[in-house]
């Protein structure tokens, strides 16, 4: 196979009910990973999920193939992407398993696989698992099969972590923040984090109750963060999403600072700090304005394709340490092995409290060209991509734009939707663009 089937860009999504997140599938997913993963001799695999309901239905499954394949599972319950990436590697299990499809509805849910090291799994890996859920599911002799077990200290071991990437000098004393959990996997988790390292904390998105991931509320949708930071009169507040692997922030004004931003703060606090290993990676939907903020600092920007794990393949291969998505998706190596919303948001903080500067004044440095982002469903099986009037309406936009701006057109990884990003100096010229060019691809679709 040298072609992932069931693998996109992060993990294994989809509509719960329908193929492949169904618990027949779940079951052959989790077989097949354990006699891929069966490697390091702990025979062991982490098992997390956000608040999703369907995660229930999942986790029983996919613990009936790990242990059919001879592996023992440890379930944590609710807890943050990046928490299970930590956790594998403090346990030395042979794998941690994510049940969480992130930002997505909770009627989505989906599977994501850490390394023993903390790290998305390799696409060779990745590509192993496939090839076995080709084959046909046997079972280990009875006394092989492999026992299940509960981590009752899983969110206090995460907490302490979080915590330990704030500098010990440095306190939250005196600052109001709001936090929005997206009623997922970090509401138990964020309020602990940064109220004892000292903060004034407030909370929305705290009440997970199955359904209401994500709806409203979290790094996708700011608008109720904004709303109950003016009204708090806070002085910043931090949105995560589903599973925690993604933060967008809002200053005391109620301006959003995305991914982009955020990376460019911690970066130059590096910089500030003498710290700073070489330069800063960032994607194909990266907005010009933080590459030419970086290239003003002297520090060097790389673009990856669109999806963390090719941030982090680009970051390993260059030996930088910084780098981040648009979308909120922060790696910060010097801390951490994958996104994790959460330390990224103390490392922003480390700056406020390092330099007296409120979140609106650190963001300013860094001016954002006008981006707009049209999101075309896509369910047909010609690629409208390749379309001749597609492509027309493409050329046509980036000759209007010249070097004054970037057009990008792509299928989404997680979701059935092409992508259509246009950006450029003029707001209005850059939102009829980008309409202009999904009217062309739902007419090809």
């Amino acid at each position: 196979m040298t072609e992932r089937k069931y693998f996109g860009t992060d993990g294994v999504r989809g509509k719960v009910g329908e193929f492949p997140i169904t618990p027949e599938f779940m079951l052959k997913l989790g077989w097949a990973a354990g006699r891929v993963l069966s490697q390091q001799g702990t025979r062991k695999v982490l098992i997390g999920k956000d608040t999703r309901i369907s995660g229930y239905m999942l986790e029983s499954a996919l613990e009936s193939g790990l242990s059919a394949a001879g592996l023992e599972a440890a379930f944590t319950g609710p807890m943050p992407t990046p928490a299970i990436a930590y956790l594998t590697q403090t346990f030395r299990a042979e794998a941690g398993i994510v049940i969480s499809a992130s930002h997505n509805p909770h009627y989505d849910n989906g599977i994501k696989f850490f390394s023993s090291e903390g790290t998305k799994l390799a696409d060779e890996v990745e590509l192993a698992i496939e090839a076995e859920l080709e084959k046909t599911l046997t079972c280990v002799e009875s006394a092989e099969l492999g026992k299940a077990s509960r981590i009752n200290d899983a969110a206090g071991r995460y907490i302490e972590f979080c915590k330990g990437t704030f500098p010990s000098a440095l306190s939250l004393s005196g600052l109001k923040i709001v936090l929005d959990c997206a009623h997922g996997a970090t509401y138990h988790i964020a309020p602990s984090v940064f109220r004892e390292l000292g903060a004034e904390v407030t909370t929305i998105g705290c009440a997970p109750n199955g359904t209401n991931i994500n709806d409203e509320v979290g790094a996708t949708d700011v608008r109720a963060l904004q709303k109950h930071v003016l009204e708090q009169k806070a002085d910043l507040g931090i949105a995560f999403d589903g599973d925690g692997d993604r933060v967008i922030m809002v200053d005391h004004l109620g301006n959003k600072v995305d991914g982009d931003q955020i990376a460019y703060i911690i970066a130059r606090e590096s910089l500030r700090r003498g710290e700073l290993k070489g330069g800063v990676v960032g994607t194909l939907m990266t907005n010009m304005g933080m590459e030419l903020a970086l290239q003003s600092l002297g520090i060097p920007f790389a673009r990856a394709k669109v999806g963390d794990r090719y941030v982090m393949e680009l970051l390993q291969e260059k030996g930088w340490r910084i780098g981040a998505e648009n979308s909120g998706h922060v790696i910060v190596l010097d801390k951490v092995t994958t996104g994790d919303g959460i330390v990224a948001a103390l490392q922003v903080l480390a700056s406020i409290a390092a330099t007296g500067m409120d979140l609106k004044a650190l963001s300013d440095g860094m001016t954002l060209l006008p981006q707009v982002l049209e999101n075309v469903r896509f369910s047909g099986t010609v690629d409208p991509l390749q379309s001749e009037p597609v492509l027309a309406a493409k050329t046509n936009v980036e000759q209007k734009l010249g070097e004054q701006g970037r057009v990008l057109l792509r299928k989404s990884g997680t979701e059935p939707l092409i992508r259509v990003m246009v950006e450029g100096p003029d707001t209005d010229k850059v939102h009829a663009y980008a309409l202009e060019i999904a009217e062309a691809v739902k007419a090809n679709c």
